[in-house]
């Protein structure tokens, strides 16, 4: 029988969701390519869901990890990433403003830290940041540790070990870089820089201590085997913080007029993520607040046990207190240890 063939003989066996479960749960076996497109065809998905919920708070228990970003430099970004507001080469109407002074990211991480979230993030527009502005966000960072006990993090795109090793002196424990979607779909959504310089990039940070943050957006336009694909690209990578954002199409952006993904459709994502990566955050992020209230409920009963709350960047988010009644609510906690593995040489 031919390799052909052999395809679709596995493509149209079916998948035992119980003995896939307690494979993963027993550390025996992990999910396939094919098995997670086959549970993606599933009619009835509620057997997935509870699957996803099993893997979830038996291997993540009821630990649920909170940040906050804020945005300390807008607009004005070289790149040409087909759903971001900040890029010039679309209008979008986006604020533009150099780096914030540090005394405005204090008080945010300040404030944000008395409504109880773990981590910080100092997020900034740009393909990478120069030396000047790295010397700037790393005072600003040792002037956060200084005002309160907050964990830190970073978002600030192309950088080389050098500056990555600077903000690690100055404090910064994660460094936040997404891969944005699948390898196969990526080249259609950005041309001015690629994946691997991305991949390059989560190295470095590894290299001089850092945790990983690393996740994307789904609804761009991608399949759902895309999504499989992208799931599995940051297995891979050994991610174990993964934002998953909901594509908010902004006018101006060349992704403006994308539909809505269906509840299904997200669902079944965020359940086929934890079956690929059963020991990760999953991560609200931008673009929840176009979920239902029960859609969110959900996804928090089947997968997942992390949020940026807050502002988030140019969409609407959160408010802490909202987030976390419904974290209590939904039976986790902020209350424990939710530092992921890091992965490093240091």
């Amino acid at each position: 029988m031919n390799k052909q063939n052999l395809t679709k003989k596995r493509f149209r066996e079916t998948v035992n969701i119980d003995e896939l479960v307690e494979g993963i749960l027993s550390g025996e076996r992990a999910i396939t390519y094919e098995e997670a497109c086959l549970l993606a065809q599933l009619k009835d998905k509620e057997p997935l869901y509870e699957g996803a919920h099993r893997i979830t708070r038996t291997l993540m228990g009821n630990g649920f990890d909170t940040c906050s970003i804020i945005n300390v430099k807008s607009g004005n970004c070289p790149e040409d990433c087909r759903w971001c507001a900040q890029s010039r080469h679309y209008h979008t109407g986006a604020d533009t403003y150099p780096l914030l002074a540090s005394v405005e990211s204090v008080a945010q991480a300040v404030y944000n830290r008395k409504q109880g979230v773990n981590r910080f993030s100092l997020v900034a527009s740009g393909r990478t940041q120069s030396t000047r502005e790295i010397t700037e966000i790393a005072d600003t960072f040792r002037d956060i540790r200084k005002a309160c006990d907050i964990e830190c993090c970073a978002s600030l795109g192309l950088l080389n070990e050098e500056k990555l090793g600077k903000l690690w002196e100055a404090g910064v424990t994660t460094y936040h870089c997404n891969m944005e979607t699948a390898p196969s779909f990526f080249p259609q959504m950005c041309s001015t820089h690629r994946q691997e310089e991305k991949v390059t990039t989560i190295k470095a940070a590894r290299c001089v201590g850092m945790r990983i943050c690393s996740g994307g957006i789904i609804g761009m336009g991608e399949t759902m085997a895309q999504r499989i694909e992208f799931a599995f690209f940051l297995r891979s990578l050994d991610v174990h913080s993964i934002p998953i954002n909901v594509l908010h199409p902004i006018p101006g952006t060349p992704l403006a007029d994308n539909p809505r993904l269906s509840e299904e459709e997200y669902l079944t994502t965020v359940a086929l993520f934890r079956y690929i990566n059963p020991k990760a955050y999953l991560r609200f992020s931008g673009g929840r607040d176009l979920l239902p209230l029960t859609t969110v409920r959900k996804a928090m009963y089947i997968a997942i046990n992390s949020a940026i709350t807050g502002d988030m960047l140019t969409t609407t988010g959160a408010r802490c207190e909202e987030d976390m009644t419904l974290i209590r609510e939904s039976g986790y906690t902020t209350e424990v240890n939710t530092d992921w593995e890091i992965t490093n040489n240091a």
